[in-house]
């Protein structure tokens, strides 16, 4: 997956979209505003300058899909998968204890806590995904790619006697909602494909890289200083000491 962050307005469309594929239900009202699912958050962040050099940026966060994730090695039973076909991060609900150690491994904190046993207005279960199951609560939750899309291709493929998917066949649901075309998905495997062409674009960046998760979600941006908030503490520290020593070999 390739994010372009200039071309993100904030909408939220992603959000919306990702709930509605993946059943996930509004907490109840007297939940505090920590207490809600939710596998995809876009972040606001700004310059830090005043106006009128301020600047902002929105930054949609889903699962990064680790190649390295944390997650999965800390998992005492075993509920979060690594699929080496598509290099998705799985999570199993069925297995998942609700301990949590995921989500304080997660260094994205892209992971959730299902607090509440799912219910919904009156009428509504009628629009549920039929491709997705609801999830009892005290399990942790995460963005899995939209699983159910991944599903419903591979059983279409299979119908028309095809083991591999076509090109666009199977998209995530945020990919399709974007009202911008800000997020981008395709095969990074593939060298030809567009998605792995941008991921090795010189204005491509992915979230804590120093951390060496190594994830499969890229972001665009032609701003420096949009690529230095993805950067952790840790490389802005080693910026700092690299300028500092060529300013001292220059002086």
């Amino acid at each position: 997956m390739v994010i372009d962050l200039d071309r993100c307005t904030g909408c939220g469309a992603c959000m919306v979209a990702c709930a509605v594929e993946n059943n996930l239900p509004t907490p109840p009202v007297e939940a505090q505003d920590n207490r809600g699912l939710t596998w995809l958050r876009v972040y606001q962040c700004g310059n830090g300058r005043t106006f009128p050099d301020f600047k902002t940026v929105f930054i949609p966060v889903p699962c990064m899909q680790c190649d390295h994730a944390p997650c999965i090695h800390v998992c005492p039973v075993t509920a979060v998968d690594y699929d080496t076909e598509t290099g998705i991060v799985g999570q199993i609900p069925e297995r998942c204890m609700g301990c949590r150690y995921c989500m304080a491994a997660c260094p994205y904190h892209a992971r959730t806590f299902n607090w509440w046993d799912p219910v919904w207005p009156k009428g509504m279960e009628k629009s549920l995904n039929p491709d997705v199951s609801p999830r009892m609560r005290g399990t942790a939750e995460k963005c899995n790619f939209c699983h159910g899309r991944l599903h419903r291709a591979r059983e279409k493929a299979a119908s028309e006697g095809r083991r591999d998917l076509n090109p666009g066949e199977y998209i995530p649901a945020c990919v399709e909602a974007c009202p911008t075309r800000a997020i981008h998905f395709g095969d990074l495997q593939d060298s030809e494909d567009p998605v792995a062409k941008l991921s090795k674009s010189p204005h491509a960046f992915r979230l804590l890289e120093s951390l060496r998760t190594f994830p499969k979600v890229f972001y665009l941006s032609r701003q420096d200083w949009v690529k230095d908030v993805g950067k952790s503490r840790l490389e802005m520290l080693r910026k700092d000491i690299y300028r500092d020593s060529e300013s001292e070999s220059n002086g």
